[in-house]
């Protein structure tokens, strides 16, 4: 067995080894007396948003687990991972997405040795896929669950409409719609409605809702009932026009879709031709590509090429990317 592949193999069985140790290793007791400290202080508070903060508190922290833990400590801005894993609507956690990089950086990495790469370059590409693939994964579902949401929330609000002109109070019908609407419309919320059961008050849990979701159809619609609720007025017809509103809003984006997918296919096929002629080029003749890696006038010119082609692809996002 050649020398250079069996180091490979492994460093990558040590990673994971060490990994594994880390994800199974208890957490610090520095940070479990901290934690014990700060829950003693909420629980002899007198305040009901400190008990109710407390609660959640307690609910987090009995789901999160050894690997958990762990991936916080590696992981760069966990509390913005673990926020954006909730907005997926999955039961992802930040323990699997470490567990997901760590597994593509050594799977990538021990295939381009293998392959004849250089050690530090296939570490490289390994952590520049294990990083981006999970990123890219979890902004597609996050994507798509917002685009469900968007779709059917003027539906919503709409029933929101017909349950307060029948008479019944505003945290009546938002219990009506978690139960009658599906999808993420419909998983919000009923989050909204337990999160009022347990004490939380009705404009907190819908700013909350606000804050995870971070769409500004949701946020028009919490400072809608905000304001209803300090200056009074007509709830159901404020609500009805803000479903239009958000219904012509939709279809406008819909519009400036359809005008700029040309413009983005345009964009698609001309950004991915190098990279695939670079691929096709490296399968009929290896060693000829190769040198793009050693030659450092070709790495220079490779360099120059990415910058400017990036530049290019910024400046065209920017060109179709339009603000309703």
């Amino acid at each position: 067995m050649p020398l250079m592949p069996f180091i490979a193999l492994v460093a990558g069985a040590l990673t994971i080894m060490v990994m594994m140790t880390f994800a199974f290793a208890g957490p610090s007791p520095e940070r479990a007396s901290a934690r014990r400290m700060t829950s003693l202080r909420a629980r002899h508070s007198e305040s009901a948003n400190a008990a109710v903060e407390a609660q959640m508190r307690r609910i987090t922290a009995n789901r999160a687990t050894r690997m958990d833990l762990a991936a916080m400590r590696f992981l760069p801005r966990p509390a913005l991972l673990k926020k954006r894993l909730a907005m997926t609507g999955k039961t992802w956690t930040v323990g699997q997405y470490g567990l997901a990089t760590l597994g593509i950086i050594v799977v990538v990495m021990l295939l381009l040795v293998l392959k004849g790469l250089p050690i530090l370059l296939s570490l490289l590409v390994g952590i520049v896929l294990g990083a981006g693939i999970p990123h890219m994964t979890v902004g597609f579902f996050i994507k798509r669950r917002i685009a469900k949401f968007n779709a059917k929330f003027p539906d919503a609000i709409e029933l929101l409409v017909r349950g307060l002109r029948s008479g019944l109070p505003i945290s009546e019908t938002i219990q009506v719609v978690g139960q009658e609407v599906d999808g993420p419309v419909g998983v919000e919320f009923r989050s909204i409605t337990d999160k009022m059961k347990i004490g939380r008050t009705m404009d907190a849990a819908l700013q909350e809702t606000a804050d995870r979701l971070n769409t500004p159809e949701f946020q028009f619609f919490v400072i809608t009932i905000a304001i209803q609720r300090e200056t009074g007025g007509n709830l159901a017809e404020t609500l009805a026009n803000l479903a239009n509103v958000l219904r012509m809003r939709g279809q406008m984006k819909l519009k400036i879709k359809a005008m700029s997918s040309e413009s983005k296919a345009s964009a698609y096929i001309i950004g991915s031709l190098p990279f695939i002629v670079f691929g096709m080029i490296w399968m009929i003749n290896g060693s000829y590509m190769q040198t793009f890696f050693i030659d450092q006038r070709l790495m220079v010119a490779g360099g120059g090429g990415l910058i400017w082609m990036a530049i290019g692809g910024f400046i065209m996002a920017k060109m179709i990317n339009f603000e309703i």
